[in-house]
């Protein structure tokens, strides 16, 4: 199962038994802690040691930055040391960045900020003026800069145990919404796709209102409804009061004679006899869903009523039940 990477970024022998501390404190979690002095990075022979030490923090998850009063290593770039050219790689890989600020150094940095221009003066906390000018520029950071002072790794320890809590809240938190998301994409992709086919059928075909009639029909509310009253589990489709009547017939459904004597004028009826069940289905569609030629007419399913097709059953007469041939 694959594990959060843990990153640990530092100079080594002022704070060695915080980045030890550290080290099992992220085992104890489960998770993986990319340290160098441990053998966690795997060095090659064409590049200097620092460039592997960059490379490596591509594949982490989380970079730890502790800052103390040692500038360490000068980088071969950018003119920083090491470990503050690693935690510029993450900014750049965005990785998730915690910074830990020795408290004393911290608390001689606002020394620092009062005396910048005087290039005399001496610190009692840090061995190189470098390691202000980066606090400087962590603190000037627009996002992505989560300062927090330590004076023990217990501290750190802590911090990183409510943060990570934290995180995993969120987590879980944000699972119920990734449906939603999905479906808003889905949307999203759909309306997308409906604006373009409505520029392509006005501005691009001749034949553009023939078109959008098409669309419109093929999504026609008379289908679903045929369909869901007669409980067919397939896609019904017709497009004019004669493919409707041949469909019918062919489930057994016969079309009534509008001039039939007791025939409803305002609906064309057809009559299914199912002797098994002993009722006789009555099917009424309104005639006012097609037009003079017989072709179904447009409604959207905001113009559509419950009324335009209803099905109707009656028992059969004792009469109707002895007319059959067994």
């Amino acid at each position: 199962m694959a594990k959060p990477r843990i990153f640990i970024s530092s100079t080594f022998y002022d704070l060695r038994q915080v980045r030890s501390d550290l080290d099992r404190f992220i085992k104890e979690l489960g998770y993986e802690p990319v340290l160098n002095e441990l053998g966690n990075i795997a060095y090659g022979k064409d590049e200097k040691l620092e460039e592997y030490c960059y490379k490596e923090i591509s594949n982490v998850d989380i970079l730890v930055s502790i800052v103390g009063g040692r500038y360490g290593s000068e980088s071969q770039h950018q003119n920083v040391s090491i470990s503050q050219m690693e935690f510029k790689t993450a900014l750049e890989l965005n990785k998730q960045v915690y910074i830990f600020i020795d408290k004393n150094v911290n608390a001689e940095y606002q020394t620092y900020l009062l005396n910048k221009k005087n290039k005399e003066i001496k610190y009692r906390f840090a061995d190189n003026i470098k390691i202000y000018e980066f606090i400087e520029f962590l603190e000037n950071l627009p996002n992505n800069n989560n300062i927090h002072s330590f004076e023990s790794s217990l501290d750190i320890v802590q911090y990183l145990k409510e943060q990570w809590a934290g995180l995993f809240q969120r987590f879980l938190a944000e699972q119920p919404r990734i449906k939603e998301i999905s479906l808003l994409k889905g949307i999203e992709g759909t309306a997308k796709t409906l604006n373009q086919l409505v520029s392509f059928l006005t501005e691009e075909r001749k034949d553009r209102d023939s078109a959008i009639q098409d669309i419109l029909l093929s999504n026609h509310p008379a289908m679903e409804e045929v369909r869901s009253k007669l409980n067919v589990n397939y896609r019904v489709y017709f497009i004019s009061k004669d493919e409707l009547t041949e469909w019918l017939s062919a489930r057994g459904y016969k079309y009534v004679d509008p001039d039939f004597l007791f025939n409803d004028d305002d609906y064309y009826e057809y009559i299914h006899t199912d002797y098994r069940l002993k009722k006789k289905f009555i099917l009424k569609v309104k005639k006012d869903i097609f037009n003079d030629d017989g072709k179904l007419k447009v409604f959207t399913k905001i113009d559509w009523r419950d009324n335009f097709i209803i099905l109707s059953s009656q028992d059969l007469e004792q009469s109707q039940e002895d007319d059959l041939p067994f």
